[in-house]
């Protein structure tokens, strides 16, 4: 993590906090853009369209983030609809990359 940010317990006012957000935004779109590759990576080794969407891999990943909140003491339910977002927007992306690829 880089120094340009206190963390939550050491926070001493809302301009600390919000760096901290900031920072922490900037942190998810790397680990977003890093979900993303495996998504064209996964459209580049799958040989068939049809596979792409995997039900039962989505409702495991959604379980495991909820079971990851919850574990964490974060709002479980609200925390699985945002994974079911990322999900289906993964496949969606997926989907497209597949297209893409094989154009």
């Amino acid at each position: 993590m880089n120094d340009d940010f206190k963390l939550p317990e050491n926070c001493a006012d809302m301009r600390d906090v919000r760096a901290g957000v900031d920072a922490t935004d900037r942190e998810l779109m790397e680990l977003l853009d890093r979900r993303f590759g495996y998504m064209r990576a996964a459209a580049r080794i799958k040989p068939d369209r049809a596979i792409v969407r995997d039900e039962a891999r989505k409702r495991a990943v959604i379980h495991n983030a909820r079971r990851d909140a919850q574990d964490r003491s974060l709002p479980a339910e609200p925390i699985a609809q945002i994974w079911g977002m990322l999900v289906e927007t993964s496949i969606e992306y997926e989907l497209a990359e597949w297209d893409r690829i094989r154009a």
